[in-house]
């Protein structure tokens, strides 16, 4: 499998199999995707990876605990979202819950889909990343650099991912559970392990916006 293959099978998967990847594939996918671009050499990142019993300990607190008031780092989306990106994220959300057959209005339903991020989807495997607070908006980038590298490698090794920003609404509790060094705070969390494929959810596929939209082409000859 090649970058361009890996770019346009990575998906964001929400049910996986109950098998665990071997410890050193953990091991090895998180390390290498430390070769991704980082501005100054910084590496801002830093991951725990967590599995049997560490990964249970953490998803059981998350579980009684309360989520922090959405504000500053803990927004999953800017406030009162804009178009287009309120239609793509309303559109998105609508054909996800389409897919297990959970209508608008059965807002238990929906509550509890949105509860099992913090159970990573019950994969096998939660990794949880974290950076200083004193860095700026170039290391976010890094962070999301870092991100992607990590996705494409797990799928280019048969691996399934799904990002989520869910963590930073439990950021307190994550930080205490794990024993984060001040002053680290988690910027994400990746489900990882081995696709479901026959469950519904895991069909979605989110269409993604006409090049003409987004991007611009000037000085080009032959376009």
């Amino acid at each position: 499998m090649n970058v361009t293959q890996a770019m346009k099978e990575r998906r964001s998967v929400r049910s996986f199999l109950p098998k665990a990847p071997p410890a050193l594939e953990v091991r090895s996918l998180i390390a290498d995707a430390a070769q991704a671009a980082s501005g100054g050499n910084l590496q801002p990142w830093r991951v725990v990876a967590l599995a049997g019993d560490a990964l249970q300990a953490l998803t059981d607190a998350i579980g009684s605990a309360q989520p922090l008031p959405e504000g500053g780092n803990n927004y999953t989306y800017p406030p009162n979202l804009w178009e287009p990106y309120r239609s793509r994220r309303f559109k998105n959300g609508e054909d996800l819950y389409k897919t297990i057959e959970i209508p608008r209005e059965d807002k238990t339903a929906r509550l509890e889909q949105l509860a099992k991020n913090g159970r990573f989807f019950d994969a096998p495997v939660g990794l949880l990343v974290f950076a200083d607070e004193r860095m700026g908006y170039a290391q976010w980038v890094d962070l999301g650099i870092y991100l992607q590298s990590l996705m494409l490698l797990a799928t280019e090794r048969g691996l399934a991912t799904c990002a989520q920003g869910y963590w930073r609404r439990y950021g307190d509790t994550v930080e205490r559970v794990l024993k984060a060094p001040e002053p680290y705070r988690v910027a994400y969390g990746i489900a990882l392990g081995y696709e479901d494929l026959a469950a519904p959810i895991n069909t979605l596929r989110a269409e993604r916006a006409p090049f003409a939209d987004w991007a611009q082409m000037r000085g080009f000859d032959g376009i």
